[in-house]
């Protein structure tokens, strides 16, 4: 992308930043809503900590060059001329939709004592690049600090010392795991200390994916690239995946699994090949294995290479890479295709808030990876051993997964509003957890 188009886009989002910011000042929340135990405070930053960081999108050649996803407000470029809800999104954007969603959040108010919950407009994300691909990475322990200070001791300090940072949140568009080097670590490996800083251990940090033992952060889904701006095209779309013909028993859509030391990936790869050779007379289907094959990125902002195919397919295998979670796995969810997990890390304790812990069963396959890689359990035998009538029943299931694990795109229609969006059952999960931990905290 051209440094001006850069520089126009930074311009627009803050002349959107300055009218919503007025707006939420002059009135604090929109008559009609309910906002009892919903507010929300935006801290004012300066531009250091979000869009300047922008202007920057070109600098990190061992990274990406960024600059093409920061359109439309961190949706990227549309996928066509014509398309009203298909974007190029790239999942590091999520710090920028995200932003520009609070936004328009209609219980906004601009007095933080009066506050449930504090937003911090801070790109951590893609402010982390400078540590862990560009010239900082020696420095990768002070990633942070200069916004604590901001926070704690140069704008508002009453804010911050009223709860410690208990009632702060941000987000941050990377995995947890790359922001947990330890400090001080010696000698240095990938990733920033962010939330090993003792000065942001009481902050909510909403990430693409959290830890193990997760204490500060909160999985949220990674952003797919569908966008709807209204009812209509959302309903389009979940009637279009309703009557999808299913002709394909599984499907893969990743890279890894050539290497020949066992793991998971290399299991489902040779099990697909070795299935394709197969008759698929009697199972209902016209193919037992898809494999698309997205090495090297490829599939990454092109989502016609992988969604017509989850589309026709019944199961979409999501096995872990190189950490537990994939975006795929939303993906799927979209095109009504049935997950199949190999490890409960992968979505099962990641997205408690999105996809319920306790309805696993309902709409999505567990199988553990041990038992395929080491014991020789086929992927295939399990899957067709699940009833039709029991397969058509978890379909249904994802399908009134999609709102849930979709973001609407800003300005939508009243309509799409009703249904509650990743980013609406995000802002939920927060407040709630706030509010539990201030109660944790006055208690002791």
């Amino acid at each position: 992308m051209p440094p001006l188009i850069t520089t126009n886009f930074i311009t627009l989002f803050l002349i959107v930043i300055f009218i919503f910011t007025f707006s939420a000042n002059s009135q604090d929340s929109d008559l009609e809503t309910d906002c009892t135990n919903k507010w929300i405070h935006i801290r004012h930053l300066p531009p250091q900590f979000n869009l300047d960081l922008l202007s920057n999108c070109s600098e990190y050649p061992l990274f990406d060059n960024f600059c093409p996803y920061l359109p439309n407000h961190g949706l990227g470029q549309k996928t066509h001329n014509k398309s009203h809800s298909w974007y190029r999104t790239d999942p590091f954007m999520l710090e920028l939709v995200f932003h520009r969603r609070m936004l328009e959040y209609p219980c906004l108010t601009s007095d933080p004592s009066h506050a449930n919950a504090i937003y911090v407009p801070y790109y951590g994300g893609i402010d982390s690049l400078k540590y862990l691909f560009g010239p900082e990475v020696n420095s990768s322990f002070q990633h942070g600090l200069d916004l604590y200070d901001f926070l704690a001791h140069v704008d508002s300090p009453n804010s911050w010392s009223r709860n410690y940072g208990h009632d702060h949140f941000l987000v941050m568009a990377r995995p947890a795991w790359d922001f947990s080097q330890p400090l001080y670590n010696d000698p240095i490996v990938f990733g920033t200390s962010f939330l090993e800083l003792p000065e942001f251990y009481n902050v909510t940090a909403l990430t693409l994916e959290g830890r193990a033992y997760p204490w500060q952060e909160q999985a949220i889904p990674y952003p797919t690239s569908f966008h709807p701006p209204n009812l209509a095209f959302f309903e389009s779309w979940v009637n279009r995946v309703r009557r999808s013909r299913r002709n394909t028993l599984m499907l893969f859509a990743g890279g890894g699994g050539i290497s020949a030391n066992p793991n998971i990936r290399r299991s489902i790869r040779l099990e697909c090949e070795n299935v394709t050779s197969m008759s698929a007379n009697g199972t209902g289907y016209q193919k037992l294995c898809e494999f698309v094959d997205c090495s090297n990125g490829i599939c990454e902002h092109d989502p016609i290479r992988f969604m017509k195919p989850m589309l026709q397919a019944s199961f979409c295998l999501q096995p872990p890479g190189d950490t537990p979670s994939r975006r795929s796995t939303f993906d799927g969810i979209l095109a009504g295709c049935i997950p199949v997990f190999f490890e409960d890390l992968s979505a099962k304790k990641q997205y408690g808030w999105h996809l319920p812990e306790e309805k696993y069963e309902e709409f999505a396959v567990t199988i553990p990876k041990e038992d395929v890689v080491f014991k020789g359990l086929k992927v295939f035998d399990v899957l067709t051993s699940i009833p039709r009538a029991q397969v058509r029943r978890m379909r249904e299931k994802v399908l009134e997964m999609i709102p849930r694990v979709m973001y609407r795109k800003h300005g939508s229609s009243l309509g799409l509003r009703s249904k509650k969006d990743a980013f609406d059952i995000a802002i939920e999960g927060t407040l709630e957890r706030i509010k539990s931990r201030l109660q944790e905290v006055a208690a002791q």
